[in-house]
């Protein structure tokens, strides 16, 4: 590969995910239904992250209509017991449910996660939406449950499954151009979008975060010493190659670690490609925080 990789590791995390698929009966009202749910990354302040795996054909979803698989993200805190943080999770989960699937017409949703270590009962927290009037019904060799809503009416299979899997997984690609930024991250969500089970919040991401910061009310904040416009402002300590202008990020998460290192060669392979990209490297800690270091070389070797 012409483009260099930097010896460096992204450096990722043991997360608790939440696996659906939704189902509509026009593609316009499904992807509203994903792009809603799924459309603030925002588990820096405690809540939950989600992200498009992909779309799915007719004859590949239960009910035979459009349907799209999302997945639901939250830091496994390890000093709170695993039930106080499920519960958590799955409140802040059922907003997403309630507030940005439930609303759209003629939508349902359907349990995916592949490798579950435990399940929710939806109907404590979504299917009582109906106000006591909500029902059971064994649809598409599921249990689901039916919530009378005024455009009758919204259907959500009973017990979902939450698995355990890898947040954080991350590249930089350094561009010279902002053409480069654009066509290399669209190329490399692309190909990434294609490896089963892993989904990028934030897609291109323009604001690259560390630890360490003066502002703790507002948690962490911008990576300075990757900030071009900072270089000569921070002298010798600005981390930035004289030739690089931006330095995009994605973030990928995935229900396994071998599909967050298979996501990531295949994002940085595409992203190298592209003419303005000049250097791979990636987002880390210094090992202090995460369970995982995926080094960039090893994916190639």
């Amino acid at each position: 590969m012409s483009v260099e990789i930097e010896d460096t590791y992204a450096e990722a995390f043991e997360g608790l995910y939440f696996r659906v698929l939704v189902t509509a009966d026009d593609e316009e009202t499904l992807k509203k239904a994903a792009e809603d749910a799924t459309a603030t990354p925002s588990i820096v302040i405690g809540r939950i992250e989600g992200g498009v795996e992909r779309y799915l054909r007719k004859d590949e979803t239960p009910d035979g209509r459009l349907g799209v698989i999302l997945q639901f993200w939250a830091a496994l805190e390890k000093d709170k017991p695993l039930d106080k943080v499920i519960r958590k999770f799955y409140k802040e989960f059922s907003y997403r449910i309630r507030q940005d699937i439930l609303v759209k017409p003629f939508t349902a949703v359907f349990d995916m996660c592949l490798d579950p270590i435990g399940r929710v009962d939806a109907m404590e927290r979504i299917g009582h939406c109906g106000d006591g009037y909500e029902w059971i019904e064994n649809l598409y060799g599921r249990e689901m449950i039916i919530v009378p809503i005024m455009v009758p009416d919204f259907k959500i299979e009973r017990y979902l499954g939450y698995g355990r899997g890898v947040t954080g997984g991350n590249f930089w690609y350094m561009c010279k151009t902002k053409e480069a930024v654009m066509e290399a991250g669209k190329r490399a969500l692309e190909a990434i979008h294609k490896v089963e089970g892993v989904v990028t919040p934030f897609d291109i991401c323009s604001a690259g975060s560390k630890a360490e910061t003066k502002f703790p009310e507002i948690g962490p904040t911008t990576n300075h010493p990757y900030c071009p416009s900072l270089r000569k402002r921070l002298g010798g300590k600005s981390k930035v190659p004289e030739d690089v202008n931006y330095i995009p990020e994605i973030i990928i998460n995935g229900i396994t670690l071998e599909s967050v290192k298979r996501a990531m060669k295949v994002g940085i392979e595409a992203a190298s490609k592209v003419d303005g990209v000049v250097k791979i490297s990636a987002g880390n800690y210094g090992g202090k925080l995460g369970d995982y270091k995926i080094y960039l070389r090893e994916l190639f070797s």
